[in-house]
């Protein structure tokens, strides 16, 4: 549920999960520590067990969050060299992104089941020892292009060439570095992504030219 703060009016997504039914909580404002009431939304519960039937079980844990702010930058890494790893997720932390690190192919399609993030990093052995059926790879590539299109990826490879444009729309990323420019992940990744925020502002720009508003 959507939970917006008296005090200084940021907005956040509390998972309904957390609170228990017919509740309430009183928690600190991540933002400014002010104290805020959080009641649980009733629901219906013919309903709720309509949608319970067959379905496949539900588990808290898989959620990546519990608690962000609506505006705030989300990344998801994907990287089982822990030296590589600590240079991503210390790269993207300074960047102020709210990071997710996992182990799996499985591990990672359960927490974009539940969040779309704005950067997902994954090395293209990434669970896997042949880069061509990379599972997160194939995942964002079969997205419907609406909700692929709000995702900056990165691709991490030792084939291909750093910010190699014709291989990364081969790929269907927006962006490649190769391990051996690990270090400079952070300039590399700045410039990349500013350069795609341009281009989808001019895009999102025209499309609102061409349906006249």
């Amino acid at each position: 549920m959507e939970v917006v703060c008296e005090s200084c009016q940021a907005r956040f997504n509390v998972p309904d999960d957390k609170i228990p039914a017919g509740k309430s909580i009183r928690a600190a404002c991540p933002k400014c520590k002010s104290k805020i009431t959080i009641a649980a939304q009733e629901t219906d519960l013919s309903e709720d067990a309509g949608d319970k039937a067959g379905a496949e079980r539900y588990d808290a844990a898989d959620k990546p969050f519990d608690f962000v702010e609506e505006d705030a930058l989300t990344a998801l890494i994907c990287e089982p060299d822990p030296a590589m790893r600590e240079k991503v997720s210390s790269v993207l932390e300074l960047m102020e992104y709210h990071l997710t690190t996992v182990s799996s192919t499985r591990e990672a399609l359960k927490k974009m089941r539940y969040h779309s993030y704005n950067v997902v990093v994954v090395n293209e052995s990434f669970d896997t020892k042949n880069p061509e059926t990379n599972g997160v790879l194939l995942f964002l590539e079969r997205l419907a292009m609406a909700s692929r299109r709000a995702i900056f990826v990165c691709l991490i490879t030792t084939r291909y060439r750093t910010m190699d444009h014709m291989m990364a729309l081969n790929k269907s990323v927006n962006m490649i570095i190769n391990a051996k420019n690990i270090n400079d992940f952070g300039k590399i990744l700045s410039a990349a992504i500013t350069e795609n925020d341009i281009f989808y502002r001019a895009y999102k720009d025209t499309a609102k030219l061409a349906r006249g508003f």
